[in-house]
């Protein structure tokens, strides 16, 4: 599927003639300065009017994004009306009945939705406490009948549109690039999208109406008319997005991106993870931009199996630890081989119990519990052999680390990933709600549905070989150098592959000639893996999970053991290709018994503890001369330093330069040349700390934390801006200007470490916190409590560091702020 466009404007210009949209002005109309007391700020304090307005908020970015919607609709309606014209031509581009099948029921969700958008605009234009729409949401969600036959009809619609676009040029160059109108108030007025990517947006827009629904939930009084209304719709859309067809497509899910673009299931399968110093089978996703490690919920009979997600990594985040930047795992226990090899043992005399059991047609209870047994052993072998460390890190600081018994597979993972990333990524924060969406749909979108354990296969499934594989390994071309190189072989073995053999290493060459045999011992194998690699002989490149030295892995293949092919006396040969590099080698099956292995403070004076209004009033400045010499200073020598902000300066530095910019001495910038950095940044950090009140204000915190809170992307862009907008300008205008200083601080972060989640990290408890009163509040609360607020600080500053460049002159305007991404 096409990536979807990104949206341009979300607002109707309806919208923008209407002042008590802008939330600039109180509900009376009258006008608030910025940094007064405006009817909002004050409403943060009264939890009626501070509902009212998150809902006007979550309610106007719905509707910008709704009118996306309908614009969308309209773009995909626009070429049916002439197809049908020419069906009943001499030369038709489609027929009729092709027509209805690609657009079925698109017209009706059009009419639905534009009496929605129509009857809902006026009310938010008239808003106030008395304005009821939840007969709008409810209306909306008794339609979604419409939308069952529509998704029912979708996988049709697709292939019958990619067929008609594979046979008629004139219909390709309609549906590859079909105009859809902007916003009125946008700059462009057309994009161009594809008809595939408009014809899931059906799909797609019942989650959006469903994270809407939570949202104005979350913010309607329980005794409010519209809360029962808004209580039934929610309970109408979760109905339907669960039972709404799983076969629309196995790889497609009705989630979007941050960026507002399909998020699909590109790889997914059990790995092991070391996890509290014990390994742990995971069930692990990876999505088009997000990695997701799962578990399987255990769940009574009759119930629906669900996942539990136990992590998961934006892959803007994920970076795979080089040897050196790796830290030392804690040591798991390895299993001893002699355990391993008692457990498959077991498992093969449990394997001949039971086909003894099928050929005398035993009881079914007696091979159900054999079976059992059997699972349960290779369950535990599956668990406790693999060795190869496969570790992911987060940038914003944890890692985690899978034990593979594949190379193989360990580059698959890595490539997959890699391949992922070379895409626009952008980080971001998944919504418990937008989690719950995404580890909901796994179960659907899943490809491996078992464990992979030959107890799960079915009883007509190939049972693969079993005796042993001769193979010679003969030579390799088409390396573009000479290198160090040497092979290495892997089958499928009790459910998963294992590494069986390894050549020698062929130094300086680039036509290695091995000409190595092997005999490899099968277990029920089906195929067969050669990879390549050049040896690496630096000791600097040492695994600190396993104490083995790195190599690189050149190529890799796999071909499928055919019966047929492989067992006969002769030997079989054949070449297998990996980027760009060949392989020739040689092998036969027999059945002989013996194998060989190969395995490898407060005052007025001074800067510190004084309001900054006043600081910058003092001295006639925008931004306190302490912030731009800081800021300054860190830039000119200290933006490449490595954990910049994160590591502390000497504490006596700190306080001495404090006391310098308090007396305003006139040595600050000798001093400040001569100071090392850590010491500049903490001042910096300290500055914030003593504020009599943090950066972002005490009254406007309880609204930013319910802003970040927001699932809708478009409302809580809405609040979002709307709250800086709300800061006095003094705040405002040094909190860009530290904005901007930390984007270019975590544009160096290949070197100095620092990404813009560790920055969030290190300032946003610190521009953000409650007041004293609600820090009093919070004192009978429970401690994960404060770890959630301390999360969520995080998470405001990090929404601010990841949007694009936000100017004052444009906040300031007398309207509304909009993200593009919907």
């Amino acid at each position: 599927m096409e990536e979807e466009e990104e949206a341009i404007g979300l607002l109707d210009k309806v919208l923008e003639d209407e002042d008590v949209f802008l939330l600039e002005e109180c509900e009376l109309g009258t006008p608030a300065s910025p940094g007064s007391g405006s009817p909002f700020l004050v409403a943060v304090k009264v939890e009626a009017g501070k509902g009212l307005e998150m809902r006007k908020l979550v309610l106007s970015g719905f509707l910008a994004s709704e009118e996306i919607y309908i614009n969308q609709l309209e773009a995909l309606l626009l070429p049916m009306k002439p197809l049908k014209a020419t069906a009943t031509t001499s030369q038709p581009v489609l027929t009729i009945q092709q027509i209805e099948t690609i657009f079925y029921k698109v017209q009706d969700i059009y009419q639905i939705h534009k009496e929605f958008y129509d009857s809902l605009c006026p009310k938010v234009q008239q808003w106030d406490s008395q304005v009821t729409m939840g007969h709008l949401f409810q209306k909306l969600a008794s339609q979604l009948g419409v939308y069952k036959a529509f998704v029912d009809n979708y996988k049709v619609a697709l292939e019958t549109a990619e067929k008609c676009s594979q046979s008629n040029n004139q219909f390709q160059k309609i549906s590859e690039e079909l105009k859809v109108k902007g916003p009125k108030d946008s700059k462009d007025s057309h994009t161009s999208v594809t008809m595939e990517a408009l014809l899931y947006k059906p799909i797609d827009r019942v989650t959006r109406s469903t994270l809407v629904l939570h949202d104005l939930l979350k913010h309607t009084p329980v005794d409010h008319p519209d809360y029962p209304l808004l209580q039934d719709a929610l309970r109408i859309s979760q109905n339907f997005l669960s039972s709404i067809n799983e076969d629309i497509d196995p790889r497609r899910t009705a989630v979007t991106t941050p960026k507002g673009e399909t998020r699909q299931l590109v790889k997914d399968g059990f790995l092991v993870e070391v996890s509290e110093s014990s390994r742990k089978l995971r069930h692990v996703f990876l999505f088009t931009d997000v990695l997701l490690c799962a578990k399987l919920k255990k769940t009574s009979a009759g119930k629906h199996q669900q996942y539990d997600c136990k992590w998961y990594i934006p892959l803007a985040d994920l970076v795979f630890p080089s040897p050196e930047e790796s830290e030392a795992s804690p040591q798991v226990q390895p299993f001893p081989d002699h355990e391993l090899e008692d457990m498959k043992m077991k498992i093969s005399t449990l394997k001949s119990e039971i086909q003894k059991e099928k050929a005398n047609k035993g009881q079914s209870r007696a091979i159900e519990r054999l079976k059992k047994k059997m699972f349960e052993n290779e369950f535990l072998l599956l668990l406790n052999s693999p060795t190869i460390p496969f570790r992911i890190h987060n940038r914003n600081g944890k890692s985690y680390l899978f034990l593979l018994s594949s190379d193989y597979e360990r580059s698959e993972w890595r490539e997959a990933i890699q391949k992922l990333q070379k895409k626009d990524l952008q980080a971001f924060v998944l919504s418990s709600v937008e989690l719950q969406v995404l580890t909901g749909s796994c179960f659907k979108l899943r490809t491996v549905h078992n464990i992979p354990v030959t107890s799960n296969k079915d009883d007509d499934e190939s049972p693969g070989l079993y005796g042993f594989l001769h193979v010679i390994v003969h030579s390799a071309k088409g390396f573009k150098q000479s290198a160090n190189l040497y092979c290495t072989l892997e089958v499928d073995s009790f459910g998963y592959f294992v590494s069986k053999a390894k050549t020698r290493v062929f130094r300086d060459t680039a036509e290695p000639k091995w000409d190595e045999e092997f005999e490899i011992e099968l277990e029920g194998s089906q195929s067969l893996r050669i990879l390549c690699y050049e040896k690496c002989y630096d000791k600097s490149k040492v695994n600190k999970d396993n104490n083995e030295i790195v190599d690189k892995i050149m190529g890799k293949g796999q071909i499928q053991l055919d019966p047929q092919t492989v067992e006969t006396k002769n030997w079989h040969t054949d070449v297998i290709e990996m980027n760009g590099i060949k392989v020739e080698f040689s092998m036969k099956f027999t059945s002989r018994d013996m194998s060989l292995k190969r395995t490898p403070s407060k005052k007025q004076t001074g800067v510190f503890g004084v309001k900054i209004s006043v600081v910058t009033k003092r001295e006639r400045s925008k931004v306190p001369y302490i912030v731009r010499q800081c800021v300054e200073e860190v830039e000119k020598r200290g933006i490449e330093e490595v954990g910049i902000y994160r590591i502390s300066g000497v504490a006596t530095d700190i306080q001495a330069l404090k006391a310098v910019f308090d007396a305003n001495n006139k040595d600050i910038l000798l001093m400040l040349s001569d100071m090392d950095i850590n010491a500049i940044a903490g001042t910096l950090k300290l500055y914030f700390r003593e504020l009599p009140e943090p950066l972002l204000t005490d009254r406007l915190y309880l609204a930013f934390m319910e802003g970040i809170a927001l699932s809708d992307p478009a409302a809580k862009e809405n609040c979002m801006m709307h709250l800086l907008r709300s800061l006095p300008d003094p705040n405002l205008i040094t909190f860009l200007f530290l904005l901007e200083h930390l984007k270019r601080v975590a544009e160096k972060e290949p070197i100095n470490k620092m990404s813009l989640h560790n920055l969030a990290t290190v300032f946003g408890p610190t521009l953000l916190r409650p007041s004293e009163v609600e820090s009093k509040a919070h004192l009978t609360s429970a401690a994960d409590i404060w770890s959630h607020d301390v999360m969520a600080q995080v998470q405001v500053l990090l929404y601010y560091l990841q949007h694009p460049p936000i100017s004052f002159a444009e906040l300031k305007r007398n309207t509304l702020y909009f993200s593009t991404d919907v």
